[in-house]
């Protein structure tokens, strides 16, 4: 198990990485490979800094992102949800442990939906007759900095007998 002081370098990354997703997404409606492949690898310095176990710790961190992954490839094919988005979510599923992750699922949500709101009245106000496009990322990376904040350093301080 490694420092405390590296849990909260892991999250200052994770935390930075979706602010950098949030932006790029908002600026291009897209969020880089590459990104979502920095975030998924730094997940098992964070199973590592916490002292989560390869059985059933890691399995199961692994198994869960496996299940988000299959959902949002759902919501991929039927046109609801972008690719960056689907290996977003799915990285971030790494990092997060399920019942936090379904309390990010229902703040991306409320997120989401606001931002649906404020992009659809922008896009009547232009008369803009194509799709709208939602920078879901926004919504995904809020929610996600939300958890860290409530849920991740709390894991962090118990990790390092703090809690």
């Amino acid at each position: 198990m490694a420092g405390f002081e590296f849990t909260y370098v892991l999250l200052g990354a994770l935390a930075i990485a979706l602010v950098f997703a949030a932006f790029t997404d908002l600026k291009s409606r897209q969020i880089g490979n590459k990104l979502n492949a920095a975030i998924a690898l730094g997940a098992p310095l964070w199973w590592w800094a916490n002292g989560l176990t390869l059985w059933p710790g890691v399995a199961m961190q692994i198994g869960f992102a496996f299940v988000v992954f299959a959902a949002c490839c759902v919501l991929f094919a039927i046109r609801q949800m972008g690719g960056g988005d689907v290996k977003l979510l799915t990285a971030l599923a790494l990092w997060i442990a399920p019942y936090p992750f379904l309390k990010l699922v229902v703040i991306m949500a409320i997120v989401g939906g606001v931002l649906t709101i404020v992009f659809g009245a922008y896009h009547i106000m232009r008369r803009r007759k194509d799709r709208i496009a939602i920078p879901y990322g926004l919504a995904i990376a809020a929610a996600g900095l939300w958890v860290l904040g409530t849920e991740q350093l709390v894991t962090a301080q118990a990790a390092a007998g703090m809690g």
